[in-house]
């Protein structure tokens, strides 16, 4: 038995998502003529209360035409100093749009409206450059699976309003923070210029992201996507495994978020542990004690057939996902318990 706790992007369809993608009615995308990715399209948006949606190959091809849409080359976003557009995305920001980050010490992948109020450079102070957007990640993935307040994030659409900028979601994670909190995905809607959305992750599809946002905004976001090789043809087979996972596989994230949390109150107990971050939803983050190599463990670990991830300085990452079943939550648990 092959335990695989190193992300929530290893799940695999299940044989009823398969047999719902094999019976999936398709056409041409490029020629907006698939009518599974409409519907999927359609229901996403409406689901966040958002006007239009648009699909995406990945995250990040998502974010970064977010990104392309609300910056001019040369400008400035503001974000996270954790944020996944900044550390995960290939460097895109400065390949695709031209414009730099402006990085902020949040708490857990999370900044605040004071935080972006003070980095907002004065827009006739023409030697800086020109601050127009703010990317917020939620859940954060370096984070430790942190979730922001709905009010905090009010705060900072405020500051943007304020300010001129747009406001833009990495939401790959949305679904576990929805879950978790208890909230209306409208609420988000409300707030964002544009959200983007994973289906491969906490929801088991093999593939895909919706990006989400104004009727004139996703039009644009079209062309973009076409620039950046996102143009695809029957698409709608993947398109219905989004379907099939939205129906399904959202509330059943609580399971993973209990057993995240289990598995952290089993290593809290554990001298080898430094410190446990707090859990809120499937993703955990661990400090090993002074003297205690990471390494070494994820060695002992894969001897036990369970695999997880190093961080880098003694920092390991647990994420608990669909493919991890209660029998495999069971073992783990007394594994780690007799270590």
């Amino acid at each position: 038995m092959e335990i695989n706790l190193i992300s929530d992007t290893i799940t695999k369809p299940t044989y009823e998502m398969l047999q719902y993608m094999f019976n999936a009615q398709v056409g041409d995308d490029v020629y907006k003529q698939d009518p599974t990715v409409i519907e999927l399209e359609t229901r996403v948006a409406e689901f966040f209360g958002m006007e239009a949606g648009l699909f995406f190959p990945s995250g990040t091809m998502a974010n970064q035409t977010a990104i392309k849409l609300h910056t001019q080359p040369g400008e400035q976003l503001i974000a996270d100093k954790y944020a996944h557009v900044y550390h995960y995305e290939g460097g895109g920001v400065s390949f695709n749009s031209g414009v730099s980050c402006c990085l902020l010490d949040g708490h857990r992948g999370m900044i605040n409206a004071s935080q972006v109020a003070a980095a907002i450079n004065d827009p006739e102070f023409y030697h800086s450059p020109l601050t127009s957007l703010v990317c917020v990640e939620n859940t954060t993935n370096k984070g430790g699976g942190a979730c922001y307040e709905l009010e905090d994030l009010r705060e900072i659409k405020k500051v943007c309003d304020a300010n001129n900028l747009k406001f833009h979601l990495d939401g790959a994670r949305i679904w576990n923070a929805l879950v978790a909190k208890r909230q209306n995905p409208k609420e988000f809607g409300a707030i964002f210029d544009t959200i983007s959305v994973c289906l491969s992750k906490g929801l088991g599809a093999p593939i895909g992201s919706v990006l989400l946002g104004s009727k004139v905004d996703i039009h644009r976001a079209l062309r973009i996507r076409k620039i950046l090789g996102g143009g695809m043809r029957q698409v709608g087979y993947l398109a219905a495994a989004g379907l099939y996972a939205l129906a399904h596989n959202i509330e059943r994230l609580a399971e993973d978020h209990r057993r995240a949390k289990e598995i952290a109150a089993v290593l809290v107990t554990k001298t080898w542990v430094a410190a446990v971050e707090p859990v809120e939803t499937n993703i955990l983050i661990f400090s090993l004690a002074e003297g205690y190599n990471d390494q070494l463990l994820i060695e002992k670990l894969k001897q036990k057939n369970i695999s997880i991830s190093s961080m880098g300085h003694n920092k390991l990452r647990i994420v608990t996902h669909l493919d991890y079943r209660e029998v495999m939550h069971t073992y783990v648990l007394e594994t780690l318990s007799k270590f």
